[in-house]
């Protein structure tokens, strides 16, 4: 464990076994104003020591069998419920845990840090996304590119702060379809996902599809707030309802639903980037509610 401590900003953790690669991260770090410690570790094992030596709660080695957090299942160090690091710039490759495994045990705690992925190999992005990860940076680092990524986190944060909190009692919205002449009432919580067809827009629930004289923008907007986002030209889809972001020969696609009834949408360039942000805002949303 080693650290570059100064008074206020951001507490950062850079973890990399290559230590030229670390020492470099935590230098390029600490140029940046916002970051006031850079802590380093060379392996995961090392990183939950920082993680939990800086909880500001009693240490989580020695809590009962009652806690919450997840063991490294390599040296069997429990992990905090909280910790005042804030970010984690991770290496993958890894002797022991790996970056990947270690983002997953950041997952069990009730708050846990930001998670950016340093590495040298592009083939893990998606794997990397789907652990909660808010950027993903290659090697060699560029300082701004690290800014970009701490912006990124900053703008998250403030925007989670500032969106107001959905409330419970908000009523679901219904949609009148006609078919053969019967008007028949389509909740919104019904809509996996919407198609543009044209200046109609078909909505496609379990039961089948329904087409409705309303652009897709129209319902973009509308819809926002009730959890729909954006994710090609033609579809925008009930976030709560993907369960997979993968890459394909063609681009990005994601998966609606589960089992035989599940559906495999594009996902087009522009739309990437902030699909990413709101499958790992609404994450760490669940993850905080628990």
């Amino acid at each position: 464990m080693d650290s570059n401590d100064s008074s206020g900003g951001l507490v950062v953790l850079a973890v990399d076994d290559e230590l030229p690669a670390l020492e470099e991260l935590a230098y390029l770090l600490g140029e940046d104003p916002r970051v006031g410690t850079v802590l380093k570790a060379s392996d995961a094992t090392d990183a939950l020591r920082i993680l939990n030596s800086r909880q500001g709660v009693r240490e989580a080695a020695t809590a009962g069998p009652g806690h919450r957090g997840l063991a490294d299942p390599v040296s069997g160090t429990r992990v905090a419920d909280r910790t005042h690091v804030e970010i984690v710039f991770l290496d993958i490759r890894m002797p022991g845990l790996d970056g990947l495994e270690l983002a997953r045990v950041f997952s069990s705690m009730a708050v846990p840090p930001s998670v950016v992925f340093v590495t040298a190999h592009d083939d893990r992005a998606v794997d990397a996304y789907e652990v909660g990860a808010v950027d993903y940076l290659l090697k060699p680092i560029r300082s701004e590119r690290l800014a970009a990524s701490i912006d990124r986190i900053l703008a998250n944060r403030a925007a989670t702060v500032a969106e107001p909190q959905p409330e419970q009692s908000t009523e679901d919205e219904v949609i009148p379809v006609e078919l053969a002449g019967t008007t028949k009432l389509v909740p919104r919580s019904a809509v996996r996902y919407v198609e543009a067809q044209g200046d109609y827009a078909r909505l496609h629930t379990n039961e089948g599809s329904h087409l409705v004289r309303i652009p897709l923008s129209v319902l973009e907007d509308r819809w926002r707030e009730a959890g729909f986002v954006r994710i090609h030209r033609s579809f925008l889809v009930a976030l709560p309802l993907v369960t997979e972001l993968r890459l394909s020969g063609s681009g990005y696609v994601v998966r609606v639903g589960s089992g035989p009834d599940c559906a495999e949408l594009p996902v087009s360039r522009r739309h990437t980037r902030e699909l990413k942000d709101r499958l790992v805002r609404a994450t760490k949303q669940a993850w905080s509610q628990r």
